[in-house]
């Protein structure tokens, strides 16, 4: 089922408004990205990582996944996901898969990649104004009006929490300067870090058409996000006030990936769905020192499959 949208608008005083800003911004300014290029390759050598550097970019995409010593397991009774997948954060080894390689819809996870790209090249308190393009993407979206100026740590909260649409729009036109030249930066990242199964047509996946990516690469992708500080302290947000200015003076972003509050040690990272790609997740968790990744498409029982996903990875790493 589509994640119910959680939205209120609540009035609050300038002062207020004012100190909710600089509380909020000022722990989210994190330095920028400068892209590093490398050679097209599959990810598939076992390989370390340094979690939560922004400037930890691998310099060669064979950094990414391997699945040398893949376990052999059984889940009874099966996963719903049409592909699923549960990697060591860590180290990039697969320790599970079904269907990994198999190019499937992939609906909002298309927004890791976006906001991946877009946080290299805005800084948090960077003014996006948003074009007249904008309040015209389909559906899901927040309400952003032509013309409004808008901080961009406000639009990634609402991307990457509520999966507007718009949202997305609004960033690839802020990045790129207009939304093809966005998208092709999108595949040219793709290729750059190996993702051979992984085509974008929007910045935002509400397009479902040659919209398509896999599993694999899907963990592979959100292993080296999660690895922006940025991206990775919005994603583990639960719940966030955002000022807004007049008339609508506050937002409240809920997070749609219910495992955040329903899994011990859940910290990210982003939830989809379209009628074409049915409900899909990526969530990642950490305990004792370790973070496992999951991903799962076109899964009506994402949250139960997810579980079961991160608590088999935990109990072999």
């Amino acid at each position: 089922m589509r994640p119910r949208r959680k939205y209120r608008l609540r009035r609050l005083t300038p002062v207020a408004a004012l100190v909710l800003a600089a509380v909020v911004a000022g722990a989210w300014v994190g330095a920028r990205r400068p892209a590093a290029a490398a050679p097209p390759a599959r990810a598939a050598v076992d390989a370390p990582v340094a979690a939560h550097s922004e400037r930890a970019v691998p310099m060669s995409p064979e950094y990414l996944l391997s699945a040398r010593s893949l376990a052999r397991h059984r889940f009874s009774p099966p996963l719903s996901a049409a592909a699923a997948i549960v990697v060591d954060a860590g180290t990039g080894r697969v320790i599970w898969a079904h269907n990994a390689h198999q190019r499937r819809k992939v609906a909002s996870l298309t927004k890791i990649m976006t906001a991946l790209l877009a946080l290299q090249k805005l800084a948090p308190n960077d003014i996006v104004t948003v074009d007249k393009s904008v309040p015209r993407v389909p559906l899901v979206r927040e309400g952003l009006r032509a013309g409004e100026r808008v901080k961009a740590w406000k639009l990634f909260y609402s991307m990457l929490l509520y999966s507007g649409n718009d949202d997305a729009l609004a960033l690839a036109i802020a990045t790129a300067g207009d939304k093809w030249t966005f998208v092709r930066e999108m595949n040219d990242e793709a290729h750059r870090l190996g993702l051979r199964d992984t085509h974008f047509i929007s910045p935002s996946g509400v397009v479902d058409r040659d919209n398509y990516s896999t599993a694999w690469d899907l963990a592979a992708l959100s292993r080296v996000a999660l690895r922006n500080e940025r991206f990775d302290r919005v994603v583990r947000t639960r719940i966030v006030h955002v000022p807004w200015s007049a008339p609508t003076y506050s937002k409240v972003y809920v997070n749609n990936n219910l495992m955040l509050r329903s899994y011990r040690g859940a910290n990210g990272i982003k939830t989809g769905y379209t009628h074409k790609s049915g409900p899909c997740l990526v969530v990642s968790a950490k305990r004792h020192g370790h973070t496992v990744i999951a991903v799962l498409l076109d899964d009506p029982n994402m949250y139960v499959d997810g579980t079961r996903l991160l608590n088999f990875g935990f109990s072999v790493t």
